[in-house]
């Protein structure tokens, strides 16, 4: 195949991403939220609270939180909150990377499969913001659907502080909006105080 060819062949294979439902409910609380949406929501995310992550390349972080979820395709998403599932989560995903990624010519394949490994490091200043930008806009909206998605899970006050123990270091003022929306849920009775 040529260049151009592959290219539009994964342009093709990535659009089956909007078919990946997350437990996530939109703002409005009528409907689950699939990986693009979600995709697309947080990297806009990642330009307008840019200022409160000092450092760091923009456009790196957009790249990133645009193709974090694509390994969904294969291997299904993983519910934030599923022990089980976690469990043989990296696997599934790397499968995934090697197969999707690897319908690129060679240069962007590298380049993809090297900001997706770094996401998953959580590591640089870049997949720190990625990561906070991941977390914080479920949360975000789980807030606006008046929790519906925590109280259906039964999610506890543990989860969501142990899911998320990285972002003090990313964002002071991140991490105490969070903190704060989930106290609220815990008032509200649609997150467990324990």
């Amino acid at each position: 195949m040529t260049r151009l060819e592959q290219q539009l062949e994964f342009i093709r294979e990535i659009d089956k991403v909007k078919n990946i439902y997350r437990q996530t409910y939109l703002a409005d609380g009528q409907r689950k939220e699939n990986d693009a949406e979600h995709s697309w929501h947080i990297a806009l995310m990642a330009v307008l609270l840019k200022e409160y992550v000092p450092g760091g390349d923009l456009t790196k972080v957009i790249i990133m939180v645009l193709i974090h979820d694509l390994v969904e395709i294969d291997a299904g998403d993983t519910y934030a909150y599923d022990s089980a599932g976690a469990e043989t989560k990296r696997e599934r995903e790397v499968q995934a990377a090697e197969r999707i990624f690897g319908i690129l010519p060679k240069d962007q394949e590298k380049l993809f499969r090297d900001l997706w490994e770094e996401f998953e490091e959580y590591k640089s200043t870049e997949a720190k913001y990625a990561h906070l930008l991941d977390n914080f806009q479920p949360l975000l909206l789980n807030d606006a659907a008046d929790g519906i998605s925590w109280a259906e899970h039964g999610v506890k006050k543990s989860q969501i502080y142990k899911r998320n123990e990285k972002i003090e270091e990313t964002s002071e003022d991140i991490w105490k909006c969070m903190k704060d929306i989930v106290d609220k849920h815990i008032q509200k009775g649609n997150v467990q105080d324990c």
